[in-house]
């Protein structure tokens, strides 16, 4: 009587198969995560904006009516809009740009900014009064590059 089944070497062939086409896979998923990313980053800088504006046309939120939340680092809220602020996606950082200090003492701007990773390490997104913005250098104070 014969003994069916697989022998050992049947085995690894087809362990060796799948581990082939699991890496292939793995490999193709790197750039949706990147894109993932990205759009999470653009949905939260679109939320800020709304919030930001909305907190603007309020007297009782930011420094008043027509004016927005003027500070020297990341606010953790804005008012009763945003009850805290977003956090970047692993291995991003959001960045503040101070709007209370001189020379940026204006405060009917803001900006907040971000690298792309889809786009490569040169474009940034940025959110301010103009709204969400893409631009290919680091702004370095309110009003530069994509922070208008």
């Amino acid at each position: 009587m014969r003994k069916r089944g697989f022998t050992l070497i049947e085995l690894l062939v087809v362990i060796a198969i799948i581990g082939l086409l699991a890496s292939i896979v793995l490999v193709q998923l790197g750039p949706v995560r990147a894109k993932a990313r990205d759009a999470d980053k653009r949905q939260d800088f679109a939320q800020i904006a709304s919030a930001m504006q909305l907190c603007y046309l309020d007297s009782a939120c930011g420094d008043g009516e027509d004016k927005y939340i003027s500070q020297t680092t990341m606010p953790t809220s804005i008012g009763t809009y945003l009850a805290s602020m977003p956090t970047a996606p692993s291995g991003s950082t959001y960045t503040w740009l101070d709007n209370k200090t001189a020379p940026n003492t204006d405060n009917q701007t803001y900006c907040i900014y971000t690298t792309l990773e889809q786009a490569g390490t040169s474009t940034y997104l940025c959110v301010s009064k103009a709204g969400v913005v893409e631009g290919t250098a680091a702004p370095t104070a309110i009003k530069t590059s994509c922070c208008k």
